[in-house]
């Protein structure tokens, strides 16, 4: 038999929306087959949405990540996943958190737990089949939302009515909340940028101040991924905006020094950001024609592929550019050896950091949208056959040379022009 308790004094029928959101998320999702797996295993195993998907429901939020939490040990969660043919990998299996895979979805399942022990960055736990236990460990009121695949809904410290009020509350002390995961800092700025209506609490905003040391324990990991669920354009906005918010970040991340660049943005600018990822907001924030953007990239660890598309930007703008630079003719070598994405690229950054809105860059974006890279028509049999060049330096470089012409004479190139370059 289920918690009764659970039932009785926790559960709420909520709101007509907000239970068929729910249920609708369990009917148009694989999510019923984890349910009809776990639930069914015995008598009392259970399993319920928790989190920012719960979250998400209520604020009317689209839902990009599901997860959920279970009274089943993580073995027992393995073995009933392994019985129902559903794949799944070990996330973080002592830490009771494991990753159901199906039909393209991610479901992250974690075992109800106790926090035993914390070093501001891990913990070691105790599995346990309590769900008031479990909401307790959790960070923020709003977070520790639960809810069966019928909607209805178990919310032991009312984060519903924080969220919905615009409140973003720690669960119980705040202090020790932060010095059990000091990555909560950060979480708190993500949660409050988002969500809230009201102004700073002075005391809570001196226990973070007290607390950030504490990030120097995170492992770049951590914080870089949740630098990425921050880099979105009405949370940047926010934290641009609002002082004791951008300090606290700027002490994190101090090498994201152009973070007001997100304010007052007009509507043009706010459009492209909102189809930017996540490497080309974080170009606006950290090239500013010193060594910054290279020196976050290390620290980082970012990858050869990202490091690659900031470096074009930030190596563009080192130069001195006036407005010649923006010709079509100067663009052609950055698509050609460089590909769509740098010329876009390139081109957005000037958009955003421009007080003028450029006519003549939206026309040069329009121009490269569908364009595709040009094959160069001389190639080194061509050369060996006809000029009787044998295979090696001298025609590695003549290649080069007749490529760099063919490039900026807008893919064009003569015979003559061919014959010149390689008898010379």
């Amino acid at each position: 038999m289920k918690n009764l308790l659970n039932t009785i004094f926790f559960r709420s029928n909520n709101l007509n929306y907000i239970s068929q959101s729910i249920r609708d998320l369990t009917k148009n999702t694989p999510a019923n087959k984890i349910f009809k797996a776990l639930n069914s295993h015995s008598s009392d195993s259970e399993v319920r949405f928790v989190g920012g998907c719960i979250r998400k429901i209520i604020n009317k939020e689209i839902v990009n990540d599901i997860d959920m939490a279970t009274n089943l040990d993580p073995q027992n969660v393995c073995e009933v996943l392994k019985e129902n043919k559903i794949d799944y990998y070990e996330t973080g299996i002592e830490h009771g958190t494991i990753t159901a895979l199906i039909e393209g979805y991610k479901f992250e399942i974690t075992s109800l737990r106790e926090d035993i022990l914390t070093d501001g960055r891990h913990a070691k736990v105790k599995f346990s089949k309590n769900w008031k236990e479990d909401a307790l460990r959790r960070d923020f009121t709003i977070n520790s939302i639960y809810a069966d695949e019928d909607g209805n809904m178990f919310d032991p410290f009312e984060g519903k009515k924080d969220l919905e009020n615009g409140f973003v509350n720690f669960i119980g002390d705040a202090d020790k909340r932060i010095k059990e995961d000091y990555l909560r800092i950060l979480r708190y700025l993500r949660f409050f940028a988002h969500y809230s209506k009201h102004p700073h609490n002075p005391e809570l905003i001196r226990k973070l101040k007290i607390n950030i040391g504490g990030i120097s324990k995170l492992s770049k990991e951590r914080l870089l991924d949740e630098l990425k669920k921050i880099t979105h354009l009405e949370i940047l906005e926010k934290l641009a905006d609002d002082k004791l918010s951008s300090e606290l970040f700027l002490i994190i991340f101090p090498e994201l020094n152009n973070l007001k660049t997100f304010s007052k943005l007009n509507s043009k600018k706010k459009e492209i950001i909102n189809k930017a990822d996540f490497v080309f907001l974080l170009s606006l924030m950290i090239i500013d024609e010193t060594d910054n953007a290279d020196y976050f990239m290390y620290k980082f660890n970012i990858s050869k592929k990202d490091q690659k598309r900031i470096k074009i930007i930030d190596n563009f703008f080192k130069e001195k550019i006036g407005p010649k630079a923006f010709r079509k003719e100067n663009f052609n070598g950055i698509f050609y050896y460089n590909g769509k994405q740098a010329v876009t690229d390139i081109l957005n950054y000037y958009l955003i950091k421009s007080k003028k809105n450029s006519e003549n860059i939206q026309r040069l974006i329009d121009f490269y949208k569908d364009k595709t890279i040009p094959k160069m028509p001389v190639g080194a049999e061509f050369l060996m056959e006809k000029f009787n060049i044998p295979e090696g330096k001298q025609l590695g470089a003549k290649l080069k040379i007749i490529e760099a012409e063919w490039v900026k004479n807008n893919f064009q190139i003569s015979d003559k022009q061919v014959s010149q370059i390689v008898n010379n």
